[in-house]
């Protein structure tokens, strides 16, 4: 898959700006792939998980609409926005003029939501294994200080969170480019 010559057949949604959404679910890998394309693509990656949270798993999606695409949609040329906290102990910066770019990701579970349809140019969906997400996941998590069974109960719950969505939303069937996340990104999309 050429990233670049599908890239050109897109047009901007809001402003001047393709957003490009990375979708899949919690521990597919997401997060890599969008990491990888932003520099291969010059963009900026703004994170779901700054707007949701443990505490807002299903309605966090009304604040990027209101503090991402509506800002660089009236002319925005940098983004400043508090950021969720998703355990007691954690306390995330706020993003500060962060920079509008041509090119922006939105990264995360629901990013190809049917409520952001409208500002997306291009979704990718990074199709994982249920059982590897939970690894990935569990790993991840294992800094928060909650037990295994905690995490475990809390990546359970979060999976049938994401299963309605997913039931709801159909993003696969949505995307532009379907990624396997058990095979390296460079060999599925190329950038040349």
């Amino acid at each position: 898959m050429d990233l670049l010559k599908l890239l050109s057949s897109k047009k901007p949604k809001v402003g001047q700006t393709i957003f490009i959404a990375v979708d899949g679910h919690g521990g597919s890998g997401k997060s890599t792939l969008a990491k990888w394309l932003s520099e291969q693509v010059n963009a900026q990656v703004i994170r779901t998980d700054d707007f949701a949270s443990w505490d807002n798993p299903p309605n966090w999606w009304p604040l990027v609409i209101e503090r991402v695409f509506l800002p660089i949609k009236n002319g925005a040329k940098t983004l400043s926005y508090s950021r969720s906290k998703w355990w007691k102990h954690h306390h995330p910066e706020s993003a500060v003029d962060q920079p509008g770019t041509n090119m922006m990701i939105l990264e995360g579970v629901g990013s190809s939501r049917k409520e952001f349809r409208e500002y997306i140019s291009l979704s990718i969906f990074v199709d994982t294994p249920k059982e590897l997400c939970l690894q990935r996941g569990l790993e991840l998590d294992g800094a928060t200080g909650k037990t295994k069974e905690e995490l475990n109960q809390m990546w359970e719950q979060w999976f049938a969170e994401e299963d309605e969505y997913m039931q709801r939303d159909q993003p696969v069937s949505h995307a532009d480019i379907v990624i396997d996340g058990t095979k390296p990104f460079e060999e599925q999309i190329s950038v040349d």
